[in-house]
């Protein structure tokens, strides 16, 4: 029993890139044993997924890999295809990032789990069909009848990656890898992930190589750590060692990046910003998605009431679905209202006309949470940046250029950057050209719409203070979207909380994290992991309790 599953020795990877071997993962030692959780962590680009992706031989064409990885005592290092055919998906099973692009749209998830089942044992289409029905009840899909015939698309975020690990379980798997499992989900379906993966775990004593930049849900799930940068590991012990005695300045480094819940002193507004007419303010308002074919017209958000001041910094939380999202895109005229006054810089755009918004919009911008979709892909970043200022025909030629490199300046990129197109940039670059084109007419209201979700820990702290130091520097007013409490924690003056298109609380963001009235919020803040295991197992007890 004690034998482990996986067993890793002088693992290297490397790329065949223009007549050059790059190495991805150099000399890797580590393995798992049966009901063991090894956490893998470091920042974008370390080789974390590439380690994971090499176990089962998932590597693109041009990648080598030497060494030794036996799973269950069986070498998979220049295996057989046959033979890792039989092992993946029975004896090591795979849940990815982004559920969204790893299943097949074109099929329902319970065929998906079906051909999983009859790929790898003999069985029948009933009996396969009952299998998968049970493996969706057991991740807690609701209504797992009628979920079997659902596609992908038709499933929230939460429950896709239910589906993904139903299938990833379909055969009672030695080795489960999770990459990034719970990257952008809500803290509150975060913790029912986790505590579905603690519970199967348990229940089928499998062991589990988990991949992510979230110290909070390694504290909370992890029994050892392997830190890795550059492809090396730096340190690898249990997680009461790496959490509580870490030997490596990188992973001391890595710690301090965690944004951590009342670590922040609180944030005051000054009475003059206080005394200011509102940059934002939302009376009543109610937002539809218009009827569209024979689906209904659907009320996002209800009876919304908000005010944000000059230089002031609002938060606005809650999980996925509230309503977040569709109060910020309204507020910069991106979708209309239906009920109750909206007001931007003074100006009614409840019933707004076209050149209406048009002026509205040199006075907003708006930081998508993607920042890859968002850049046009044909554009140099510096056109990208300068495009609004030319539109709004504020400088054109040598003007706009140096507008342009002062803005490249102030996110702290460098100005040779401006001819690179968004895919030569990494997450947190194309997130800092956004925030350049947002700010590029110094815009009274920035709408921020989860703008970290996809950035490391390190990449987010300092993303965290660069926007810190330009709101202090240009006094805009700011609608900070996101479903991270602790980031929420280190920005706003004040938080709204968000569910189920209601506004449920607001307030100054101590009363709000410190002393929360109302349930949802408790038990929104009751589930943010936080980087300590010994705390984290304490706030578990505590959550499970609240149930």
């Amino acid at each position: 029993m004690n034998q482990p599953i996986l067993q890793v020795s002088d693992y290297n990877i490397d790329f065949w890139v223009d007549g050059v071997w790059y190495p991805a993962a150099i000399n890797m030692n580590f393995d798992v044993a049966p009901g063991k959780v090894l956490a893998i962590v470091g920042e974008s680009g370390s080789g974390k997924s590439t380690t994971a992706m090499g176990l089962m031989n998932l590597l693109a064409s041009n990648a080598r890999i030497s060494g030794s990885v036996k799973i269950k005592g069986e070498e998979m290092v220049g295996a057989k295809q046959n033979l890792l055919r039989k092992f993946r998906g029975k004896e090591v099973a795979y849940i990815f990032q982004e559920p969204m692009t790893a299943l097949n749209p074109v099929y329902t998830i319970g065929f998906q789990i079906v051909e999983t089942l009859r790929n790898h044992f003999e069985m029948g289409p009933k009996e396969a069909r009952q299998r998968a029905i049970e493996l969706i009840t057991m991740v807690e899909i609701p209504n797992p009848e009628a979920s079997f015939d659902k596609y992908p698309h038709q499933l929230s975020g939460g429950q896709r990656q239910r589906a993904m690990i139903a299938q990833a379980l379909a055969c009672d798997p030695g080795l489960l890898v999770a990459d990034e499992p719970t990257t952008a989900l809500d803290v509150t379906v975060q913790a029912e992930i986790l505590d579905l993966m603690r519970g199967l775990r348990d229940r089928l004593n499998s062991a589990i190589l988990l991949i992510t930049h979230d110290m909070g849900v390694v504290a909370d799930l992890a029994d050892d750590i392997l830190v890795m940068k550059d492809g090396n590991t730096v340190e690898y012990g249990t997680a009461d060692q790496i959490f509580n005695r870490p030997q490596h300045p990188y992973t001391q480094q890595l710690l301090a990046s965690v944004p951590k819940l009342g670590s922040v002193a609180v944030r005051e507004l000054s009475a003059e910003h206080k005394a200011a007419a509102p940059v934002l303010r939302l009376e009543n308002v109610a937002i539809e998605y218009p009827k569209m074919g024979r689906v209904p017209a659907f009320r996002a958000v209800s009876n919304f009431n908000l005010e944000i001041f000059p230089g002031e910094i609002v938060g606005l939380v809650g999980e996925s679905g509230s309503g977040k999202t569709t109060v910020g895109r309204a507020a910069i005229g991106l979708l209309p209202i239906v009920e109750g006054k909206l007001e931007v810089v003074g100006r009614d755009i409840s019933k707004p006309t076209a050149r209406e918004l048009r002026d509205i919009r040199k006075h907003t911008g708006i930081v998508f949470q993607d920042p890859a979709s968002s850049l046009n892909p044909r554009l140099p970043i510096g056109e990208s940046i300068g495009e609004p200022i030319f539109l709004a025909g504020e400088a054109k030629g040598d003007e706009l250029n140096r507008r342009v490199e002062d803005l490249l300046d102030s996110v702290e990129l460098p100005r040779s950057y401006r001819n690179r197109y968004p895919h030569e940039l990494s997450g947190g670059q194309r997130q800092r050209v956004g925030i350049a084109r947002a700010l590029a007419l110094t815009p009274d209201l920035l709408i921020a719409d989860e703008p970290t979700s996809a950035l490391d820990v390190s990449v987010q702290a300092r993303f965290l203070e660069l926007l810190q130091e330009l709101q202090e520097q240009l006094k805009f007013a700011c609608l900070f979207v996101t479903h991270d409490l602790a980031v929420v924690d280190i920005l706003s003056h004040r938080i709204a909380v968000m569910q189920q298109g209601r506004l449920v609380e607001v307030g100054p963001r101590d009363a709000i994290l410190k002393n929360p009235q109302d349930p949802y919020t408790q038990r929104l803040i009751g589930a943010v992991p936080v980087p300590d295991p010994a705390e984290q197992a304490r706030r578990r007890e505590a959550r499970l309790a609240m149930r």
